[in-house]
């Protein structure tokens, strides 16, 4: 049964993404109850028609409303879909799992790996909720403020359900958002998570004045071992080359709107980590799974040198340059395995 466009859609998760998704489903004539965690937040948007923490100015649609009533937000809502930092995804679920039936859709925005497991987080949801609800993932290249300008972007929707995920590319969908759909759900969801860790290697390149030629050359290298891992994981190697592959990737590692790459400009200008995420002020997401991402490749006994780097700077101490010097003191090995 595809959506109907008068049924109401929660979003959970009031940050920068939740709000900016929330905003695009609300402008495409849908309506959207938005949850925070923050009752003060909350009221403070509801109040002022914006989200002034994360995306001042930009007016919320007549559509939208805003509580940080769970049980309220999902009142009427068949579809859900949450957007809140990995490391709170599980336990959002864990609050979602007495409120709902298997007659709801759960569909999440969240880029990451479980923290200490290193659990994709459809495994999570699976864990959470059981077998018996649809499950699906968005994702693709898009920063939050562009989404809530209004301006042209691309999404993908992945699901083994496929009338789940094509309902949700029509919810999406308009003349500047093209959404398309994938069967893909661990492909996407190692595209999202590691791009976040290489953009913290390819802003610490910038940061020590590496150049143009640096930078081009990490993204492949660093596409090459997301590809490697995702692949022992049953992706398929074609999603890499797309949306939530290299296009994230590319959009995340070469503009300064993301976090993770301004972290490692100032990593890789000398600037001490803790100092940096308290100055950037919102979940700088690599930094974490920097640490899944490495957990996981090694129990895949995957390869992934660029990630484990950037894992030595934030985890073991490492300084940039040993960082550097470590990639480029590696044996001379052919680009491409026949």
């Amino acid at each position: 049964m595809s959506i109907n466009h008068t049924q109401t859609i929660a979003v959970l998760g009031a940050g920068s993404w939740g709000t900016a998704l929330a905003m695009l489903l609300g402008r495409n004539n849908h309506s959207v109850n938005l949850w925070s965690h923050n009752a003060d937040h909350a009221k403070a948007m509801q109040q002022a028609r914006e989200n002034n923490r994360y995306l001042a100015g930009l007016t919320f649609p007549e559509k939208l409303n805003v509580s940080a009533d769970l049980e309220a937000t999902l009142k009427d809502v068949r579809d859900i879909l949450v957007v809140v930092p990995s490391h709170a995804f599980r336990q959002t679920l864990e609050l979602l799992k007495p409120l709902i039936t298997d007659a709801h859709r759960i569909a999440w925005a969240t880029k990451g790996l479980e923290a200490g497991s290193c659990k994709l987080l459809h495994q999570v949801a699976t864990e959470v909720l059981g077998n018996e609800i649809s499950l699906a993932v968005v994702s693709g290249p898009t920063f939050a403020k562009e989404v809530a300008q209004g301006l042209p972007g691309a999404v993908t929707v992945a699901s083994k359900d496929q009338t789940l995920a094509l309902d949700w590319a029509h919810l999406l969908h308009n003349d500047h958002v093209r959404a398309y759909t994938s069967e893909d759900i661990i492909g996407v969801e190692i595209g999202g998570a590691c791009k976040n860790v290489i953009a913290i290697a390819a802003g610490i390149a910038d940061g020590m004045g590496f150049g143009a030629n640096a930078r081009a050359a990490l993204i492949a290298r660093a596409l090459a071992e997301i590809s490697r891992l995702g692949i022992s994981l049953n992706a398929k190697g074609e999603t890499f080359t797309g949306l939530t592959g290299l296009g994230d990737l590319v959009l995340t590692c070469t503009d300064d709107q993301s976090r993770n790459r301004r972290t490692g400009i100032a990593l890789g200008a000398g600037k001490n980590l803790d100092a940096v995420v308290k100055e950037i002020g919102q979940v700088v997401e690599g930094v974490s799974t920097a640490k899944e991402v490495v957990a996981l490749a090694q129990k895949q006994n995957i390869d992934m040198p660029i990630t484990e780097q950037v894992f030595n700077v934030l985890y073991n101490d490492s300084s940039p340059q040993d960082a550097v010097d470590a990639l480029f003191n590696r044996a001379i090995t052919k680009e491409i395995d026949n």
